[in-house]
């Protein structure tokens, strides 16, 4: 469906989804025009978007509930479609394995949460079980992995500075970061397109691009806004794709997620709450990765008591954006 080239214009731009163009083009090695009209054509085939994300553990948008959900025979599908169109769905994966959907909801606070899992879940009667699990610290998360299609210096070059790992952060346990309303505004308005130029977000916000810029580049300097690009993974060579639940004694869970998170199919991983206390999203080129990953990765965390593994059939959701919707 797509080729080298194109393959190089999404790396570059999963490295950093606002980079210039000049950059994206340089890595890339194309012409800027070249690789402004190849993004646009991926664009246009729903094949790849740029979305702009707040970072929950560092603002006050609200906090992750991971949940395990088992449907009704016969009903996940209908069941996925129903949870999609829920506005506090973030992430949303149909399954294989001992679970049959995985959503990722985020709540504002504890009534928030209580109200959406307990009186208004969607889809409830669709639902035969459930299981929930907090996210309490991340470890990585989606907007920092690298495709491996580009060379380790790309990364340096594209990267803004303040997009450091979150468990290399020595801030990661601080109280969240209020916004002013102008941030909150810039953050709303790149949501759907990261790429939007500054003039356009000043023309649709009322306000000058000097003040828009620069309220811009406060929330990437403190690591609050990141920039994320949409694609999946098949298309860059990772076919298998999956969520890796581990149950690590406490006293190790620092070690294992650190430990974990430098492994380049990591794409998410965090600390959570109840039996499986180690949350992870990764991609491997192929399903048979899978046998040497479990014995040789998984295998060889400090602390491991259990493991599971749901891999993925079809992303509905990802970073709030349906990916049949893309354009």
């Amino acid at each position: 469906m797509i080729d080298e080239l194109d393959r190089r214009v999404i790396a570059a731009l999963q490295l950093n989804g606002r980079a210039p163009w000049s950059a994206v083009a340089r890595w890339a090695g194309a012409s800027e025009t070249t690789a402004q009209r190849r993004y646009q054509a991926l664009r246009e085939r729903r094949l790849l978007h740029v979305v702009a994300a707040l970072e929950l553990d560092r603002t006050t948008a609200g906090s992750s509930m991971l949940v395990r959900v088992q449907a009704l025979p016969g009903k996940g599908l209908e069941l996925a479609e129903v949870l999609a169109d829920c506005r506090e769905v973030r992430f949303l994966a149909v399954v294989t394995g001992t679970a049959d959907l995985i959503v990722d909801f985020v709540a504002q606070d504890n009534e928030h949460l209580m109200r959406l899992l307990f009186t208004d879940l969607p889809g409830a009667h669709l639902i035969a079980g459930t299981e929930c699990v907090a996210v309490i610290r991340t470890f990585t998360s989606a907007a920092l992995w690298d495709t491996g299609l580009l060379p380790a210096e790309a990364a340096a070059n594209l990267r803004p500075a303040a997009l450091a790992t979150p468990c290399d952060r020595e801030d990661w346990d601080q109280a969240p970061q209020a916004l002013s309303d102008l941030e909150h505004a810039v953050a709303d308005a790149l949501a759907p397109d990261g790429r939007l130029p500054v003039s356009t977000l000043a023309r649709r916000l009322g306000r000058s691009e000097s003040s828009v810029a620069r309220a811009l580049d406060r929330l990437v300097g403190r690591g609050v806004l990141h920039f994320r690009t949409l694609v999946e993974p098949a298309l860059l060579g990772y076919d298998a794709e999956f969520m890796v639940w581990l149950s690590i004694e406490p006293d190790r869970l620092d070690a294992a997620g650190r430990q974990l998170a430098r492994h380049p199919g990591t794409k998410f991983l965090a600390a959570a709450t109840g039996r499986f206390n180690l949350v992870g999203h990764v991609v491997l080129p192929r399903r048979t990765d899978l046998f040497r990953y479990t014995g040789e990765v998984v295998g060889a965390l400090p602390g491991l008591n259990a493991s599971d593994v749901t891999l993925h059939l079809s992303t509905v959701k990802y970073g709030w954006t349906r990916m049949d919707q893309f354009g």
